[in-house]
């Protein structure tokens, strides 16, 4: 038996900066034990986006020119980020160069404060977002979930917002699910993807139940034990969320509520010997 249609809503499209992208997930391409197994698990995750590290693919030499012919080979839009960039000017000098290799104005913004969590250098991080979309870059900014931040993101020309779950590589899902609530309910009519920190399908799954438009992940994946299967994981919990958040949730109670009505339900009287 064919399972039923899903209506028109359900199946509603991510589009960022006027593009439609066939999925809700997006994926990193690094730490997977080989070639094939990450052609395989992006494959499977129907992602249509991902993410690339132009600092790795130099350091790699004539092998990461084998890597951008498979990346190529896969079909779907690269994303290259500037990852392991500490300041404004290593972020823009990297993007500009990634532009030049991947033949794209696509970037994903990262300026780092910390290596021991990752966590973005948000003054640098708005600075360099304002100069690279003056320049004509489409900036997907890797980010917290502050809102002011949020807001001075926007004001220098970001129409994407990704802020992170948890710390990058951690797999502890979404550390702080008020703050990410908060953001999505200030924002609504932006598109939010939740970036860093997935670890389990459960964790995508509830981001998008929450109303985000979109989760990327690499770690998740590609650390797996079987990243194929895995990535089909994620895929299906991410569409079930999306799904779970249009359809419509019950709200929460303090107090039970019994699922069965009570009105007209015979009683009877128990009668014992005297």
């Amino acid at each position: 038996m064919n399972a039923p249609e899903l209506p028109a809503k359900a199946k509603s499209a991510l589009t960022l900066y006027g593009v439609e992208l066939p999925s809700r997930m997006l994926i990193g391409t690094a730490q997977y034990p080989s070639p094939h197994v990450l052609a395989s698990a992006v494959e499977a995750s129907g992602a249509g986006i991902v993410t690339v590290s132009l600092r790795r693919e130099q350091a790699r030499g004539r092998t990461g020119e084998r890597f951008l012919e498979l990346i190529e080979a896969l079909g779907v839009r690269v994303l290259p980020n500037t990852a392991g960039c500490h300041t404004v000017k290593e972020a823009v000098t990297t993007a500009h160069m990634a532009r030049e290799v991947f033949d794209t104005d696509w970037v994903k913004l990262e300026v780092i404060a910390n290596d021991d969590t990752l966590q973005p250098e948000l003054f640098g991080l708005a600075e360099a977002a304002a100069a690279l979309n003056a320049d004509g870059f489409k900036v997907l900014p890797y980010t917290t979930e502050d809102l002011s931040v949020a807001e001075r993101l926007l004001g220098a020309g970001c129409q994407v917002l990704m802020p992170w779950g948890a710390p990058i590589g951690t797999g502890r899902g979404l550390a702080n699910p008020y703050a990410l609530q908060s953001l999505r309910a200030y924002f609504p009519g932006v598109p939010l993807i939740v970036d860093a920190g997935i670890g389990a399908p459960s964790h995508a799954a509830q981001a998008m139940e929450m109303g985000f438009d979109g989760v990327l992940l690499n770690t998740a994946v590609a650390k797996a034990g079987d990243p194929v299967r895995m990535a089909q994981a994620f895929a299906r919990a991410i569409d079930a969320g999306r799904t779970a958040y249009e359809a419509g949730l019950m709200g929460v109670r303090d107090m039970a509520q019994p699922s069965t009505p009570v009105a007209g339900t015979p009683f009877f009287e128990l009668k014992r010997d005297r």
